[in-house]
């Protein structure tokens, strides 16, 4: 099973974005309070501490002509990356942002995948929503 945390909507670009895309924006509008925004710098510092960034590995990952819509999913196995979590959903929900929770045992092509996540690129899907095999779950939401 992997768990994925993003927008309901697709951004201009026209991807979903996710959990710290989203908390990244925040950021870089300077909307976080002194608290939020020492939280999430210490997050961010945390997260790139504790897990490879595929595009590190692979720059091509996320190329737009290779790997279209590609999108990181957390192993539901990676409890450690997870538990962190709801601390960016209460930072995104303190300023009116939507994150939703998605499931998946099969949530597209991957092409990436390490021992925490993988990135995939989504099967085909209606431009409105997630496709059908993704649950969406509103738990830690």
């Amino acid at each position: 099973m992997y768990v994925r945390f993003q927008s309901p909507e697709r951004s201009p670009r026209g991807h979903f974005p996710g959990v710290f895309a989203l908390a990244n924006g925040l950021a870089r509008e300077g909307r976080p309070t002194e608290e939020q925004h020492r939280f999430w710098r210490a997050g961010n510092d945390w997260y790139d501490a504790a897990y490879t960034d595929p595009s590190r590995v692979d720059p091509a990952v996320y190329d737009p002509e290779d790997n279209p819509e590609a999108v990181a999913w957390f192993k539901a196995s990676a409890t450690h990356l997870l538990d962190r979590v709801p601390g960016y959903l209460a930072l995104l929900a303190a300023h009116g942002v939507a994150c939703v929770r998605l499931e998946s045992a099969d949530p597209g092509r991957v092409v990436y995948e390490d021992e925490h996540q993988i990135v995939v690129v989504p099967r085909d899907r209606p431009r409105s929503g997630p496709a059908p095999a993704i649950r969406l779950s509103r738990r830690n939401v």
